[in-house]
């Protein structure tokens, strides 16, 4: 597997990407120094950019709910596409809604401790034109960032996009029609008299009839849970108690049958589809606002595509088989960097625990010994119990004794004396994964090559 290294000239202007092993000769000789570390980026000492030196290339976009993929092409003569770079953006939506939801709770805790006797307000804020819910706002945002970075490190000429749309009436029933798919189920139902027509009038849990029964969420709320139709159930007040915040499965792990029989009657959610149509437009008119010409291509168009060429299904090679594809090459042999969006810390300095109750104080210090928690570092531990190299995450911690996440583990208790810096915190983390298919040598020459 080969990871294609990003290059920029002297004056800090994008040349074509080279081979890793061209790199290192650069470095090696003196010819060139590290500008960044993620996208793995090297700065020319000895050239300039000129006109012949960089060819037609463009990014390609496939968003998703959850993961976002990225894929940096170079256009040859025959208007094929050649693949150098992908990327896998994780998205941190969820995350987002989960600390709002919990500041609200702080705030509502605290409105009725101490600000019982005042007027609520929360009717009197007025929303701007276009305005997203942040965790819907940071997928786009993260995109967006994603793209202005590489058109930094890459002599970038277009962009373009998969514009797609989910009908979730037709995701839930692909044969519905005529004036059923205009009104929908509920129409004509009030909302229990639909969960009880559907569910027989009965608990859902232990099927006992002729009783009180309440509306049961089976994804909790408190696990990011919704209110749709499809993850409501009827269940007896016993139950209803008994399950409490746990989660279906937690709920019925002794009962196998009947978690197989209440899988079968819900359907699948459609938060991820929501959140793609709702942000669509919004990526759309701030790529389509770049100076670049812009494209965008149907999902339909991706999947044909993707056939076409026997490319197997991932978000990085979706994005590869967006929009007019004539060829591809080389999409086997390269590695995916897999970007996780973390955040750059909060402002809350006091921490709380599930009630809205302060149950710790952090550190008013961002920086430790010259750390911060969430840079990348690489301790090297000469003796003791922890000797080793080790390289990942880092949290700092007031007294200099640092705990170090890796991608297997975490180790508590280095000292800051055994840490050196790789790369500050950005508010990502990175991560490298092999394609999804085992390399197969094409005999090409190596792309972009620098002299």
């Amino acid at each position: 597997m080969t990871t294609f290294v990003f290059v920029l000239d002297r004056k800090g202007r994008s040349l074509m990407p080279c081979h890793p092993a061209r790199a290192r000769k650069l470095l090696k000789k003196g010819r060139a120094r590290v500008h960044k570390v993620f996208p793995f980026t090297i700065r020319l000492t000895d050239r300039e950019l000129e006109n012949s030196s960089v060819q037609p290339m463009l990014i390609k976009i496939d968003p998703g709910s959850k993961e976002t993929g990225i894929a940096l092409l170079r256009e040859e003569k025959n208007k094929g596409h050649h693949a150098l770079y992908f990327i896998n953006l994780q998205h941190r939506g969820q995350q987002i809604r989960n600390a709002l939801h919990k500041r609200l709770c702080l705030r509502r805790s605290r409105r009725s401790r101490n600000l019982r006797y005042r007027s609520p307000r929360f009717l009197n804020r007025r929303r701007a034109e276009g305005w997203l819910a942040p965790s819907l706002q940071h997928r786009a945002d993260s995109i967006l960032s994603w793209v202005s970075r590489l058109r930094k490190i890459t002599p970038v000429e277009r962009i373009s996009q998969e514009l797609v749309k989910f009908d979730t009436q037709l995701i839930q029933n692909s044969k519905i029609e005529g004036i059923e798919y205009q009104q929908g189920e509920l129409a004509g139902y009030e909302l229990r008299e639909y969960l009880l027509e559907k569910f027989g009038r009965k608990c859902i849990y232990c099927g006992a009839d002729n009783v009180p029964l309440n509306i049961d969420h089976v994804i909790p709320k408190s696990k990011g849970g919704s209110n749709r139709v499809t993850n409501l159930v009827l269940a007896c007040v016993q139950c209803n108690q008994k399950k409490g915040s746990r989660s279906i499965e937690e709920f019925l792990k002794d009962k196998p049958e009947v978690l197989r029989q209440i899988k079968n009657q819900l359907k699948q959610p459609l938060k991820d589809a929501a959140s793609v149509n709702a942000t669509r437009w919004k990526l759309f008119n701030k790529l389509k606002s770049t100076d670049f010409p812009f494209e965008v291509g149907s999902g339909a168009l991706t999947k044909f595509n993707r056939k076409k060429f026997g490319i197997p299904k991932a978000h990085w090679l979706d994005a590869l088989c967006v929009g007019n594809v004539p060829s591809v090459t080389n999409w086997r042999n390269l590695n995916v960097l897999n970007i996780k969006c973390c955040g750059r810390g909060a402002y809350q300095r006091t921490r709380t625990d599930k009630y809205g109750f302060p149950r710790g104080i952090c550190m008013r210090q961002k920086k430790v010994y010259g750390f911060s928690t969430g840079d990348m570092v690489k301790a090297i531990i000469p003796k003791g119990k922890k000797k080793g190299v080790y390289v990942g995450k880092v949290a700092v911690r007031k007294t200099g004794s640092f705990n170090l996440q890796t991608s297997g583990q975490t180790i508590q208790g280095i000292s800051y004396r055994y840490c050196r810096l790789i790369t500050h915190s950005d508010g990502y983390s990175y991560s490298w994964k092999s394609g999804p298919l085992p390399p197969r040598v094409e005999t090409r020459g190596i792309l972009g090559e620098v002299r």
